[in-house]
């Protein structure tokens, strides 16, 4: 039996005019059934997407979950997409003869949605084929994942989890050939045409966004690896070619800073990295700060005041006892885990984060240098070689993916990191909320509870006065039998050396040596305890003043000032009573702070080894801790003074100087404490 249509066509061929109403009606039907074409496929890739999502991807639990965000990537933002898309072609397809231009704005409407998920989807495929075929390689697992996909999606076939994979981006770019489809069997003076040729041109340029995007995140994710390399594997990876690009981009750079060639400016990414770096910054500092505060914690933790026993039964002291264990054994674990879990992962997590954009900022200095130079040929000569014309591309890449990508990482890189302080500012006020609810009814029982705030803190610092003028009162009793001050002892025949920086800069910059200093940099001294300096500068060239400039008399370089100690000139015993020869005139050393005047003891020193020292050839000579030796020469032959030659028990030998002090000797008379 014939079709209505059919016999209705059969009909019209009669004549010309027939003719071409039969044309125009099948055009219509082709027209038609590629429109059903289209939705019904639509509604079919759906189904199969859901299935994936729902059934396929929670069976598939023999996969880690790390590998299922790979291999589904954002999955549930394209069905999410895709069932509006469903939803309003096939209200379009029920509108009779608007169906064509219904459609066509339908697309119109999705473009820039449809090109923002699946141009996140395309780009990790690559990385989804990696995983499966590492699957591949372990056959038991592949099985395993083949029956899981074979009992929800039968018509998947022997390629299993590959057809799945691909589905999306099969689809994306038929979207495409579906409308030009529609497009062949529409009048080109009907309304509805030029909505379709809109349409149909939207999605190839979604498909040709999708492809170049693609293109660019293969590009970068060569450079966004972060490598640790030891110095050996760098050196290993140096050759002619990374030299000669190498060359070639410093001195473009060095042209450039010459102002020999113009570079160029690009103010929407200068704008965009200087805010990255500022981000950057910030989490660096915070990572250090939060880091810090945890080590604060891991020391408090290790102090238990509970712990200790007071002769002091009940009463306050116990109260305090229950407090402190309450808050060493609960209150400050519970804030140090929570702190951890809740602060300092997330920000490790998005210092990890930043690495990536980090090296490939760097990775696009580089190529920059390389596009400019290949730009500067170019107008010069007129071509390119294959290698410079791929050096443009990589950085138009580069540049183009950070000009696109930079804005939304920086403002959710902002927002990452105001929520960590939103939670350290929580966490914070969360502890001390809890203290004090439990030292609540503590408080209440302990001394002087019912004062008012200031007038508890008017006892504190009368009580703080008290102790304070108890103090000063015992220091000053306590210095009134103090013994004579102790000098401390000059290494053996430096007097020389102490007599030449003292008429070169004078008393008030000599300085000592309190500790044995080893110097680590290029300019730092290695100088042994009791070495007497002279001071040249209280800074470094970076103006920190923890390092400082000393002449040593024949070596100049810095040292730790917290290992100086100020030493001021005093005459001797001859030079007071006047009776000094003029080159007889010795001056004795003594630090800083003068103590109360005490009797004079006599002057009597002697040169002893204050630890063992073990001779390893015939130039050196072996000491026993307490041992008197006699200096002979301050210095080896080579004039370096941390060794000097000795005599010990008839013996002569080198022995380090740094063993070896100065101390003063048996007195005809001990000292007594002044009435």
């Amino acid at each position: 039996m014939a079709e209505p249509a059919d016999d209705e066509l059969s009909s019209r061929t009669g004549s010309p005019d027939g003719e071409g109403l039969v044309s125009e009606d099948r055009s219509l039907l082709h027209q038609r059934l590629a429109v059903r074409e289209l939705v019904d496929t639509e509604a079919s890739y759906l189904h199969v997407l859901q299935l994936c999502a729902s059934d396929i991807r929670g069976r598939l639990q023999q996969l880690p979950q790390e590998d299922l965000d790979v291999l589904f990537s954002n999955i549930d933002d394209v069905i999410k997409v895709n069932s509006r898309l469903l939803r309003d072609l096939q209200d379009a397809a029920s509108r009779g003869e608007e169906q064509v231009r219904l459609v066509g704005d339908v697309f119109l409407e999705f473009q820039e949605e449809l090109e923002q998920v699946y141009k996140v989807y395309c780009a990790s495929y690559e990385q989804a084929l990696l995983l499966v075929e590492n699957y591949q390689k372990d056959p038991e697992l592949q099985r395993g994942i083949q029956r899981t996909i074979e009992a929800v999606l039968p018509q998947a076939g022997p390629s299993g989890l590959s057809f799945l994979l691909v589905n999306p981006l099969q689809r994306v770019t038929k979207y495409p050939l579906l409308l030009q489809k529609i497009l062949e069997n529409t009048l080109p003076d009907a309304s509805a045409y030029p909505v379709l040729q809109r349409a149909a041109s939207a999605l190839q340029d979604v498909v040709t966004h999708i492809n170049e995007y693609k293109r660019r995140k293969e590009v970068a994710s060569r450079y966004t690896k972060v490598e640790q390399l030891s110095l050996r594997e760098r050196l290993a990876r140096i050759n002619t070619h990374t030299l000669s690009k190498k060359t070639t981009r410093l001195s473009q750079l060095l042209k450039q800073e010459a102002g020999l060639v113009p570079k160029l400016e690009d103010k929407e990414f200068d704008d965009l990295e200087e805010k990255f770096h500022c981000v950057s910054l910030c989490v660096t500092e915070l990572k250090s700060n939060v880091a810090a505060h945890l080590d604060a914690l891991e020391v408090l933790l290790r102090f238990r005041p509970h712990e200790s026993h007071l002769d002091i039964p009940g009463g306050p002291v116990a109260q305090y006892g229950d407090l402190a264990r309450d808050l060493q054994l609960q209150a400050f674990p519970q804030f140090k885990q929570r702190l951890e879990g809740l602060v300092w992962q997330p920000l490790c997590s998005l210092a990890k984060a930043l690495a990536g954009p980090q090296n490939l900022i760097r990775k696009r200095l580089d190529k920059l240098l390389d596009f400019e130079r290949a730009e500067e040929k170019l107008s010069e000569v007129g071509s390119v070689t294959y290698e410079e014309e791929a050096a443009r591309h990589t950085y138009q890449a580069l540049n183009s993916l950070l000009v696109a990508e930079l804005p939304q990482f920086n403002q959710l890189a902002v927002q990452w990191l105001r929520q960590i302080l939103c939670t350290l500012v929580t966490l914070q006020g969360d502890l001390a909320k809890h203290v004090l609810q439990r030292a609540e009814s503590s408080l209440a029982q302990l001394p002087h509870h019912h004062l008012s705030e200031p007038a508890f803190r008017d006892l504190v610092a009368d009580t703080l006065d008290q102790a304070g003028h108890q103090l000063r009162s015992f220091q000053e009793n306590f210095e009134k039998v103090l013994p004579p001050p102790t000098t401390r002892p000059l290494l053996p025949g430096a007097e020389r050396q102490v007599q030449a920086l003292l008429s070169r800069y004078g008393s008030g910059k000599l300085y000592q040596v309190t500790s044995n200093i080893s110097g680590s940099g290029t300019l730092d001294l290695t100088l042994p305890r009791g070495h007497v300096v002279a001071l040249l500068q209280n800074k470094d060239t970076k103006g920190n003043s923890s390092r400082w400039l000393v002449d040593t008399g024949g070596h100049r370089g810095y040292v730790p000032a917290g290992k100086l100690e100020l030493y001021r000139v005093a005459p001797s015993e001859e030079d007071l009573r006047g009776q000094a020869k003029p080159h007889e005139n010795s001056r004795q050393l003594t630090p800083e702070p003068t103590l109360a005047p005490v009797p004079s003891v006599p002057a009597v020193t002697q040169v002893v080894a204050v630890c063992p020292f073990a001779a390893r050839s015939s130039h050196e000579v072996s000491l026993q801790a307490g041992q008197q030796v006699t200096v002979l020469e301050a210095q080896d032959k080579k004039g370096n003074p941390e060794w000097s030659l000795v005599e010990v028990n008839g013996q002569r030998g080198y022995v380090p100087s740094s063993f070896l002090a100065r101390v003063p000797g048996p007195a005809p008379w001990g000292w007594s404490l002044p009435s």
